[in-house]
């Protein structure tokens, strides 16, 4: 791929640098109590398939922060770099770390039964429960 086509970022210090080709250019914001205690607030993140590869991977701390799943971030700065469901290695990046990630639509809330009160986003988005999400990923993992 071109590098053109590369969407690159990197962690606060710039100890990790991420590059990918693979990046979806749907923005989502997951409410659930886990990402909003990861960052502080709803994680905005994009879906990079496994085409995403890492610089500095010396510096990524790694939390199993479920049996399904695991999140990175940098040891040196603290920057979240990546949720990861480990059964098919699909990563969801903070979106704040890439640099020229251009042309992105936020359409789309998860968990929203554990959104808090006090904030809430102007966009028109579709809203999932985390049932609903799993149910999703649980069907489309049986059609492959």
């Amino acid at each position: 791929m071109s590098e053109l086509s590369m969407i690159k970022g990197s962690c606060l210090c710039g100890a990790v640098n991420i590059s990918t080709s693979s990046i979806n250019h749907h923005l989502a914001a997951c409410h659930c109590n886990m990402c909003r205690k990861w960052g502080g607030a709803a994680l905005l993140g994009v879906e990079c398939n496994d085409g995403i590869s890492f610089e500095g991977e010396e510096n990524i701390q790694v939390y199993q922060s479920s049996q399904w799943a695991e999140r990175g971030f940098c040891q040196k700065c603290g920057s979240n770099l990546f949720y990861r469901l480990k059964e098919n290695n699909h990563y969801y990046v903070p979106v704040g770390i890439f640099d020229n990630a251009d042309n992105l639509v936020f359409d789309l809330e998860v968990f929203i039964e554990e959104k808090p009160n006090y904030y809430s986003f102007a966009n028109e988005t579709k809203k999932m429960t985390g049932e609903e999400l799993f149910s999703m990923f649980s069907s489309s993992s049986e059609k492959e």
